[in-house]
């Protein structure tokens, strides 16, 4: 959807809102994409920095944000939310790129959602030396940066040289990169540049519609100020809707490929994993095996739980079931799953604060809907 007016301003949300779309602007395939994301993030490459780029051309520091094209996308909502923002932060010689929502508090601040991750660790860091978090918020980015920020990698592996390896291995050209006045490297071809701090002074951030449709509550966040904006000229605004595709997918397909690499590990031969739309791209999955033993799926199963916290429910094939297909992975799971033989049940596990079903800690559940190996029977006949 492009907005082509929005009092003088523009904008375009559910662009990246398909795997096909998101895989075609990378010219690859949907199961190819998640191969080289996982190449990506084994050979991460520096990003190559250039003198100048677009949004050179304006520079503000005399700005009102309520003045702009930040929406307020449902009712609910306790204010208007930057939602395609990829934070760029650096600390101490480390360098972090990540999502996070960021509610507009006024001319110039906002109230930033941050769970205990990197960005949470940086800033604690700067904090305990008595300074703010140097931040900048880049909007309007290609896939390649988009799906790198939503990575979940060890703490102190620099994002950007992962979308840069990303980059290049599906179209064979770097992400540039340009340093911004408070010193930080941020995507050189960016719509929208905001640079900022993250303070010590928090702020009441939400209510807020998330990945599942349903309200986050109302947090204490720290609060970003923002000291200038940059933009290219005639300046395009992304915006993700929350609970939609695009908010499931630039979330959850960042995940698949640790999932498939934790599954390799347990079992021999893994074809694919996918976190399902169905599920919000967050809770629930299918990974697609080939069994050398019995026993395989379950271990496909333990491994997939374990390396995404968040998921409660995973359903584990054989490799001639298309995991995109819903439709072929629920035949697998009513021809070849047994609830006797082939359920596992994990109860008091960490879960997602995102799943409105969870409290303290939520129940787990993997469908093993492999067929036994050397059985008949279970094969769909091809006319």
């Amino acid at each position: 959807m492009f907005f082509e007016n929005l009092d003088g301003f523009r904008a375009v949300g559910n662009l990246w809102s398909t795997r096909e779309r998101i895989a075609s602007a990378m010219a690859v395939t949907p199961i190819d994409l998640s191969a080289k994301m996982m190449q990506a993030m084994d050979h991460p490459s520096p990003p190559q920095e250039i003198d100048s780029a677009p949004f050179d051309k304006n520079v503000l520091t005399d700005f009102d944000l309520r003045e702009s094209a930040i929406p307020k996308f449902y009712p609910t909502d306790g204010g208007r939310f930057i939602t395609a923002g990829v934070v760029v932060s650096e600390h101490d010689g480390i360098r972090n790129m990540s999502y996070h929502r960021m509610m507009l508090l006024d001319e110039n601040r906002f109230a930033m959602r941050v769970v205990p991750r990197h960005l949470y660790a940086l800033h604690k860091r700067a904090m305990a030396k008595g300074e703010d978090l140097k931040i900048a918020v880049a909007v309007g980015l290609c896939p390649s940066v988009m799906l790198a920020g939503a990575m979940n990698v060890e703490f102190g592996k620099d994002e950007l040289t992962i979308a840069n390896s990303l980059r290049q291995l599906c179209l064979g050209e770097p992400v540039c990169v340009r340093k911004i006045r408070n010193g930080l490297l941020v995507p050189a071809f960016a719509e929208y540049i905001f640079e900022g701090r993250v303070t010590k002074e928090v702020h009441d951030e939400g209510p807020f519609v998330d990945i599942t449709g349903t309200v986050d509550p109302v947090r204490k966040q720290p609060v970003v100020e923002i000291d200038r904006i940059y933009h290219v000229d005639d300046p395009v605004f992304q915006v993700i809707l929350p609970g939609a595709n695009e908010h499931y997918l630039m979330m959850g397909m960042p995940r698949e490929p640790v999932i498939r690499r934790a599954v390799g590990l347990a079992v021999p031969e893994v074809h694919a994993a996918r976190l399902t739309e169905g599920g919000c791209c967050w809770l629930h999955g299918v990974v697609s095996i080939t069994k050398q033993k019995e026993g395989d799926g379950i271990n496909a199963i333990m491994a997939a739980l374990g390396a995404h916290p968040s998921m409660k429910m995973v359903t584990v094939v054989d490799g001639d079931i298309d995991v995109f297909d819903d439709q072929e992975v629920e035949w697998a799971v009513a021809t070849r799953f047994q609830g006797h033989k082939g359920l596992v049940m994990i109860e008091n596990a960490r879960g997602s604060s995102l799943d409105p079903s969870a409290d303290e800690t939520t129940t787990k559940m993997g469908i093993d809907a492999t067929k036994p190996i050397g059985g008949e029977g279970f094969e769909k006949v091809k006319p």
